[in-house]
C-alpha cells in the first residue's frame, strides 16, 4: 500500500523536474513503480508544482485507478514500460528546450554521443520516434517498443523519454540528453562525435562491460 511519505516524495520529485529547468507549465509526465502499484502525475496537471490532489495511483497490470484521479493522458507508455521493465521503476516525460528543439529539426541528428557522459549514461543509441498524437495507442506502442531495449528516446515534435531504477538514474539520464541536445544545437550541427572505439574504451573502463 502506498503511503503519504511515499506521495510527499512523488510531489518532491515532479517539482525537481521544475526546478531543473526540463519543463514548464502542464506539459511533461512523471511516473513511479512502487510494489504493484504506479503514481502518476494526473491529466493536466502542472508537474513543476504538482499538488497532492493531482497524483493518480494505478494498479501496473491493469491500469486501474485506485484514488479516483485521472493520470496523464501518456499513462499508456508509461504504464507499459515498467510493465517490459521490471530493471526500472522510474519514467520521465517532457518536453525540455534543447530536446524538443531537436525533436523539431527536419534533419534529426543519427549520433548524440558529443560527450562521453551520452553513452555512459543516456546510451550509445538513442531511438528516435516518428510522431503520433500525444496520449494515442500508436504512441504508446512506439515508446514501449523503443524502450524495451534503450533507456532514452526523443519523439519527433514532441520531446523526450527516459527511464531509470529510480529517480536520480533517471534525471541524470534526461539531464545529460538534454546536455547532449544543447551541444547539438549551439555548434550550429557542425559538432564531433565520439568513435565506437572510443565507445568501446568507456564501456570497458567506466562501465566495466568488458575486460580486455
Amino acid at each position: 500500500m502506498i503511503t503519504e511519505e511515499q506521495i510527499s516524495r512523488f510531489i518532491s520529485e515532479a517539482h525537481r523536474v521544475g526546478d531543473a529547468g526540463l519543463t514548464v507549465c502542464s506539459s511533461g509526465n512523471i511516473s513511479w513503480r512502487i510494489g504493484d502499484e504506479v503514481l502518476l502525475s494526473g491529466t493536466g496537471s502542472w508537474v513543476p508544482s504538482l499538488t497532492r490532489d493531482k497524483v493518480a495511483c494505478c494498479r501496473l497490470e491493469t491500469g486501474e485507478v485506485l484514488n479516483g484521479v485521472k493520470p496523464s493522458m501518456e499513462h499508456g507508455f508509461h504504464l507499459g514500460v515498467l510493465r517490459a521493465r521490471p530493471d526500472v521503476d522510474v519514467v520521465l516525460h517532457f518536453q525540455s528546450p534543447y530536446a524538443t528543439a531537436v525533436a523539431c529539426m527536419k534533419d534529426i541528428p543519427e549520433d548524440f554521443n558529443v560527450t562521453a557522459e551520452v553513452p555512459c549514461h543516456v546510451g550509445a543509441e538513442i531511438p528516435v520516434i516518428p510522431y503520433y498524437r500525444p496520449g494515442s495507442p500508436e504512441l504508446a506502442h512506439a515508446v514501449v517498443e523503443a524502450l524495451t531495449h534503450h533507456n532514452s528516446a526523443l519523439l519527433r515534435k514532441h520531446g523526450q523519454v527516459v527511464c531509470g531504477k529510480d529517480f536520480n538514474q533517471a534525471f541524470e539520464r534526461a539531464m545529460f540528453f538534454e546536455m547532449a541536445c544543447r551541444i547539438v544545437l549551439l555548434t550550429g550541427g557542425h559538432y564531433n562525435t565520439l568513435s565506437r572505439g572510443e565507445i568501446d574504451d568507456l564501456e570497458t573502463y567506466i562501465l566495466g562491460k568488458k575486460t580486455k
